[in-house]
């Protein structure tokens, strides 16, 4: 690892006074100059490096140095990794990724699960095996007691080591559909983590898993995230995207599986980062977007995350207390990894930042180009392992700018591909730790590691329990739910009971009433079986935490609540929103608890709630629901209910919002979004003048709704479209089917984007507006907070078939798209070789 340089050209100097004592005291600890480094100034070139010369590429703070643990041949093209029980590493190769510019060869099975020994005890691995071969791009590898867990779309498979000769004997298919080979790789299923909870968690898949009786489980939930999954000591789960550095889900993501017209989604996925500056230690022009204005800085170094892959929560116990909980982020385009400090918000919210930020620098950075730090993982023995794929080309062949193209040409990125660096981040005051070997550990033995200072030793002790089902550890567990002295040892414990389905009604009750909020909200989750309507004790139970000071107790009894009994369900939740119905995450799950009973429990709180502001802002969100999916019936009924003037005025106001909202101001090709089936005669004759809460009469606010209605006489502002030629409806097939392919890993099926990752096309005004703007974006892409990649490979007739789907699809009755508009727009932007901005686009007339 390089010495520091003793200046830093791009940190302010009032920077560095407020930061000096601290900087003395790194320099007073043993380093002889200060940090954060200059930006070195590199050759174009970007040769490989030895790993030994590797190591020299590197800059950390005081204090801390980087260890190599593996490299080629040992390790090739690594993606991912996952240590086994004995502490093993268990390598993705995903030795077939982009090996040209043109991704010629991407789909030979040459790829890897491999796992590599220490056989010596030097902390360098020393023998690899070959576990499986001849995958295709493989994305992710869980080791079980019971089997290991491989994904290569689309296919999971369980597989078995019979013999003990570490390489797979017994292959089992698990799901046909992790995953679509035909797409972008970066657009699949990855990532296996056992979580707190017993499930395995992944990314980027509908779906989650647990053992039952040696069965691999499957229960749907939603999608999130890109690449990357990690936990945190309360099981909180993080993800996140290439722009979207750090996410969190508050609530298990399954509750809004529950009822499909949830409108909103809040506390799953969340953002939490405080910016998206990145501080590379080297000029990093060789980005896909570095065309565009403030991606880079002026001293050419990347400004923001462009390609954030995987993080890992730090749960170790070998680098310093500081380091605790943070969140480390890998940006492989960056050459560097971002450390980010978690802190709890008075709103129970978390928020992450680089604390190195004054110092404009990250915690790892690299001035070789070909470190490509993919992902990240807190280990066995205490540290952090980073996976580099080492390589020149990182971005994938379909969302490759020509811009990045020149410069991979420019500097010889090509090639080699076929190499591979496994590393470990230390610091001098940690101490070597032996290798875990928790395979033979009796479960007494795994009871006692429910303890330990390292997260990973814990969960690993908790599966090995669980997939075990370990007979006589009961009554240990339950002491240490109890009485055990830290509450994430406590945590883990109940959630051990649970997963032997040995909870018992002594231990449920001391979580319950468990000093840490983190337990008691466990135990309102663990309780949910128990809910009885011929028992109410544990409805009872979790209800009198109602008036709990924390968020995360409140939330969670807002989701469990929604496995109440039918009886007592609707009361529970009506005394929910009195308290909480300000909390947008609390009225969803709510809502999440309520499928196909939205207007009978809006009726329920109308007529009984007060009108104060947590009333107005649920019965406002539910409203939406009833006028989205409800029927025609119950529509109209709040169409008369807005009318009356006998109801209170915050009533009809709420309802009048949710109306509003889900009917908007009309845009092209969706002249009006909510059809009704007879004309809305009360709510026409409204002729109420009283003023609403900002002062507009009300009579005057419903007449400016009511014009975004239609029914069944009304005259339309504009003509029916025409139907579609027999032509134009297999153009239409041919582009559903292209859509399902090309587009929906990002914008969903059903239009709906995907947070951080794909823009909603339903009603939007890029896809209904002029058909130039919608074939430019497709052609060439289009700037903004989710980016979206060019799709100009495809030909006019492809293009053509994909823009007619979208202008006509989910409710769209837009005109469709010819290959000869494609054509003459693909050839009036010849030479363009970036995005499209906003700006641009709107000074596009045709």
């Amino acid at each position: 690892m390089r010495r520091y340089s003793t200046t830093c050209k791009r940190t302010p100097l009032l920077s560095i006074l407020l930061l000096l004592p601290a900087l003395l005291l790194m320099t007073a600890c043993g380093e002889e100059e200060s940090w954060p480094p200059v930006v070195q100034q590199v050759p174009d070139e970007s040769p490989v490096l030895s790993p030994d010369q590797a190591l020299e590429s590197f800059y950390l703070p005081p204090g801390y140095d980087i260890e190599l643990v593996a490299s080629e041949p040992l390790v090739v093209d690594p993606v991912a990794m996952d240590f086994d029980a004995e502490g093993r590493l268990w390598i993705v190769e995903m030795r077939s990724y982009m090996p040209t510019v043109d991704a010629e060869g991407e789909k030979e099975p040459v790829g890897k699960i491999a796992v590599l020994e220490d056989t010596t005890g030097d902390g360098q691995m020393d023998k690899r095996t070959v576990y499986m071969d001849e995958l295709v791009l493989p994305r992710a590898v869980k080791v079980l007691d019971h089997g290991v867990l491989v994904g290569a779309p689309p296919n999971l498979w369980m597989t078995r080591d019979t013999t003990g000769n570490l390489k797979a004997d017994v292959v089992e298919k698990v799901r046909d559909d992790f995953g679509d080979p035909t797409v972008n790789p970066e657009s699949n299923p990855n990532s296996l983590m056992w979580g707190m909870d017993n499930w395995i968690h992944t990314t980027r898949y509908e779906g989650r898993f647990r053992l039952t009786d040696n069965q691999l489980e499957y229960d749907k939930i939603p999608s999130l995230g890109q690449w990357g999954i990690s936990m945190d000591n309360y099981g909180r789960i993080y993800r996140n995207s290439n722009s979207n550095p750090l996410a969190v889900d508050y609530i298990s993501s399954h509750y809004y599986m529950r009822n499909e017209d949830v409108r909103r989604q809040p506390g799953i996925y969340e953002s939490i980062y405080k910016n998206r500056a990145v501080w590379p230690v080297r000029p990093t022009t060789g980005i896909n977007r570095g065309y565009r204005e403030h991606m880079l800085r002026d001293d050419s170094t990347l400004a923001r995350y462009t390609s954030a892959s995987a993080l890992a929560v730090y749960r170790g116990d070998r680098l310093p207390e500081e380091l605790r909980s943070n969140v480390f982020v890998p940006e492989p385009a960056g050459n560097l990894v971002q450390r980010m400090v978690v802190e709890k918000q008075e709103d129970g919210s978390l928020l992450g930042y680089n604390p190195y930020e004054d110092l404009e620098a990250d915690f790892l950075t690299s001035t070789d180009e070909r470190f490509r730090p993919v992902n990240i993982y807190s280990s066995p023995d205490g540290t952090l392992y980073i996976v580099d794929m080492y390589r020149g080309i990182i971005q994938h062949e379909q969302f490759l700018t020509e811009y990045l193209e020149t410069e991979i040409k420019k500097r010889g990125l090509e090639k080699p591909v076929g190499l591979g660096r496994i590393y470990r981040v230390v610091h001098e005051s940690g101490e070597p730790s032996d290798p875990p070997r928790l395979s033979s550990k009796s479960p007494g033995e795994l009871v006692g590691y429910l303890d330990h200072p390292n997260g990973w030793w814990r969960d690993t002790a908790q599966r090995l329990l669980v997939e075990r089902q370990s007979d006589g550890v009961a009554t240990q567990l339950r002491e240490l739910v109890q009485n055990g002295k830290k509450d994430y040892t406590r945590l883990h414990a109940l959630w051990t009971l649970d997963g032997l389905n040995a909870v018992h009604d002594q231990s449920l009750q001391a979580a319950l009433s468990d000093p840490s909020p983190h337990l008691r909200a466990a135990a309102i989750r663990i309780a949910e079986p128990r809910f009885s309507e011929s028992d109410p004790t544990y409805t009872k139970a979790v209800m009198d935490l109602i008036d709990d000071s924390t968020h995360i107790v409140r939330r969670q009894l807002a989701a469990s609540a929604g496995e109440f009994p039918a009886g007592s369900r609707d009361d529970a939740f009506l005394e929910i929103i009195n308290r909480y119905g300000t909390d947008p995450m609390v009225v969803s799950l709510v809502i999440s608890g309520l499928p196909d009973r939205e207007f009978a429990f809006l009726e329920q709180l109308l007529d009984e709630a007060p009108g104060r502001e947590s009333t107005r802002q649920a019965a406002q969100e539910i409203a939406e629901v009833v006028l989205q999916s409800g029927s025609d019936t119950e529509t109209q009924r709040l169409l008369d209910w807005i009318a009356d003037s006998d109801n209170p005025s915050w009533q009809r106001e709420s309802l009048l919002a949710a109306l509003e909202e889900v009917a908007p101001e009309p845009s092209p090709g969706r002249v009006r979004l909510l059809e009704l089936d007879q004309k809305p005669v009360e709510l026409l004759a409204a002729a109420d003048t009283e003023p609403d809460s900002d002062g507009r009469p009300l009579a005057e606010w419903i007449n400016a709704v009511v014009d975004r209605l239609g029914w069944p006489g009304k005259p339309r502002t504009e003509p029916e479209p025409e139907p579609l030629t027999p032509e134009e409806k297999q153009r239409f097939k041919r582009g559903k089917k292209l859509f399902g392919t090309s587009c929906a890993s990002c914008h969903q099926q059903n239009g709906q984007g995907i947070k951080g990752m794909g823009a909603p096309l339903v009603d939007s005004k890029w896809v209904l507006g002029q058909p130039s703007h919608l074939i430019r974006i497709l052609l060439d892409g289009k700037e903004g907070e989710m980016r979206m990649p060019p799709a100009g490979h495809h030909s006019n007739e492809e293009l053509a078939a994909i823009a007619t789907y979208l202008r006509r699809a989910w409710g769209h009755q837009e005109s469709p798209v010819t290959a000869s508009q494609v054509k003459e727009v693909r050839g009036a932007s010849t030479g363009r070789d970036e995005p499209w901005t906003e700006k641009e686009l709107n000074e596009h007339r045709h």
